[in-house]
């Protein structure tokens, strides 16, 4: 059913992975979407012809978010494309790097901070001139953010930020109608995670979780596009978790 349709979406990190998957899933669902990648222009594009190919509407557009004014330039984009509505804001776009407390060196945990907190936060700023009632926005946390899993600890602490922020700015916008949730996903096989790729890794996924498989990116991108539809209407605030019962 096309429930998203006449809907326009922003997609972070829609290269690969779970954003990938968000994008195409969002399409499926009816609405224009705008893939934006960072380095991996190919993939995207290819994203794009994915998404015309089935009768929907994508466009490709490029910012690096590690760069400080990345997210008022991208903003700028957005709204040159989509005009003065912008329905849906998937805050993908992030980062892993694991490291012990002794091994993490400053330029890490900056990068990390940059990517996966500063720039969603200042993306939703810049793009509030054309949210209105009705319009949602989905960020990416983490089973890290609230259980110890490997040595993520600078990582762990941006998506507990994100969770944080989830509150505050649902709080925030909830006045004006706008939805703010988060998604906090498990271990899923994409390509920034290679924790899975060797059977150690993955037996050690399994032994966390209620549920005996591996999660694939659509998995995430389920939730993501029930967030974005009016059957999450009375949803904000929150952070669901979409981890297959990870350490319960």
């Amino acid at each position: 059913m096309k429930t998203l349709a006449g809907k326009t979406a922003l997609v972070t990190g829609a290269s690969r992975g779970i954003g990938r998957a968000a994008a195409l899933a969002l399409a499926q669902a009816g609405a224009q979407v705008i893939v934006h990648y960072g380095h991996r222009g190919h993939d995207a594009e290819v994203v794009v012809a994915q998404i015309t190919a089935a009768g929907s509407r994508a466009r490709a557009i490029q910012a690096d978010l590690a760069e400080s004014d990345a997210p008022h330039r991208l903003a700028r984009q957005v709204r040159r494309i989509v005009g003065e509505r912008l329905d849906i804001l998937v805050a993908n776009a992030g980062i892993a790097k694991a490291a012990t407390l002794e091994e993490t060196g400053v330029e890490d945990f900056d990068e990390l901070f940059a990517i996966n907190v500063r720039a969603p936060y200042f993306l939703i700023q810049q793009l509030l001139p054309i949210m209105c009632r009705g319009s949602n926005v989905a960020l990416l946390s983490s089973l890290a953010a609230r259980a110890a899993v490997g040595e993520l600890s600078a990582y762990a602490a941006t998506k507990g930020a994100i969770d944080i922020l989830v509150r505050h700015f649902a709080a925030d916008l909830g006045p004006r109608g706008i939805r703010v949730n988060a998604v906090a996903p498990g271990v899923v096989q994409t390509d920034m995670s290679t924790f899975t790729r060797s059977e150690k890794g993955r037996d050690m996924t399994l032994s966390l979780q209620a549920f005996k498989q591996l999660a694939e990116p659509e998995d995430i991108a389920a939730a993501i596009t029930f967030l974005a539809s009016d059957q999450a209407r009375w949803t904000t605030g929150t952070t669901i978790r979409v981890d297959g019962g990870s350490k319960l």
